[in-house]
């Protein structure tokens, strides 16, 4: 499909990751993006091993050589820093490959870089699309073109999916959660969660003695931050959260929200990455649906299949697995909010075969 033309709304992991993709495979595309900046909030990113994938099939995993971090454990603890498993991940993802930390904005950073012969005209949104047989779409800064497909790749609040699916919203998921990352930590080498009951402590070693922190809390309400200075929600965890929490101050605040939508096609329009099916970051899977999205929409474009037939293969092939993650992040919040006796016990026996179901459909080609 080297004659079509793809509009992509949305710079970010997504949008950048299919951009590059359909420019190796000689298909032009646009990128508009909302922003009149790049954001450099201060959050990471734990990419499993089936994100790593996607990444080297789309030629990338190069570009974050000596800004990621390899995670071989995955371990466990209740908040008191008492372990009730410790996971090999290397076991449970064999010979899909290595799992990888890195800050976000070092990923969106090799992104950019991999994507520099590809235009992105920021500050811009699009006004209207115009549903004929190929979409007409009106841009802010007042342009308009023709293309044959345009993807909304424009994030959990997509504007693509409220324009082309009418109120589809994305709905809260009953926790609130703030990240930061704290400098000065060169003995935390890997991925480890703590665990209270409505309360969750992550730490994940990126490169240079940095950690990225995600801390969460179970919460009725979505909107309101607690009024007090949030760090002493989790005075009671154990070492080295107390230290980390010194570096919180400015931490990035947000509610976890998740996008389950029936349709991701209509027409000529297509949702990619959170826009599609954001689902809760316990799986840490968001990242990797994202970039799988890109992959697999990019290999379909790049056929000779006409643009109907290859959203539809498109939905008929990512339906299934997107479905499955956000039914395990579901299960595994369930399993967080038992009692702590039982959730310990039941993560004492059973916490790597609890991870290896969580993942096992994943190992497998998306």
């Amino acid at each position: 499909m080297s004659d079509t033309r793809v509009l992509i709304v949305g710079a970010g992991i997504a949008g950048l990751a299919l951009a590059k993709a359909l420019h190796e495979r000689d298909i032009a595309s646009d990128v508009v993006e909302r922003a009149a900046d790049w954001s450099r909030t201060g959050t990471g990113l734990f990419l499993p091993a089936n994100a790593v994938r996607a990444l080297r099939e789309l030629g990338l995993a190069d570009a974050i050589d000596g800004t990621a971090n390899r995670i071989r454990r995955q371990r466990i603890l209740d908040h008191r820093g008492r372990l009730l498993a410790d996971i090999d991940v290397d076991r449970i993802w064999g010979d899909v490959g290595e799992s990888l930390a890195v800050g976000r904005a070092e990923l969106h950073d090799a992104l950019r870089r991999r994507a520099t012969e590809i235009p992105v005209r920021r500050a811009t949104t699009v006004v209207e699309i115009r549903d004929r047989l190929v979409p007409e779409v009106t841009l802010s800064d007042g342009s308009t073109g023709m293309y044959d497909l345009v993807v909304g790749a424009d994030g959990i609040h997509s504007d693509i999916r409220s324009k082309v699916f009418g109120d589809a919203r994305a709905r809260y998921a009953g926790q609130v959660c703030w990240r930061f990352i704290a400098d000065g930590f060169p003995g935390i080498s890997d991925w480890t969660v703590r665990l209270a009951r409505g309360r969750t402590f992550l730490t994940v070693a990126l490169p240079g003695g940095r950690v990225y922190c995600y801390a969460d809390l179970t919460s009725a309400n979505p909107s309101v931050e607690p009024p007090d200075d949030w760090r002493d929600l989790f005075a009671d965890f154990a070492d080295p959260v107390p230290q980390l929490l010194e570096q919180g101050a400015g931490a990035h605040f947000a509610m976890i929200e998740e996008v389950i939508q029936p349709r991701w096609v209509n027409r000529r329009a297509v949702l990619v990455g959170d826009a599609a099916h954001a689902s809760s970051p316990n799986m840490a899977q968001g990242a990797a649906m994202a970039l799988e999205d890109a992959w697999v929409l990019a290999d379909l474009l790049d056929s000779s299949q006409s643009i109907g037939s290859v959203l539809a293969a498109y939905q008929t092939q990512r339906r299934q697995r997107v479905s499955w993650v956000q039914s395990q992040t579901h299960r595994r919040d369930r399993l967080r909010g038992l009692p702590s006796r039982i959730r310990n016990l039941a993560l004492r026996l059973a916490g790597e075969r609890i991870f290896a179901s969580n993942y096992g459909p994943l190992r497998s080609m998306p």
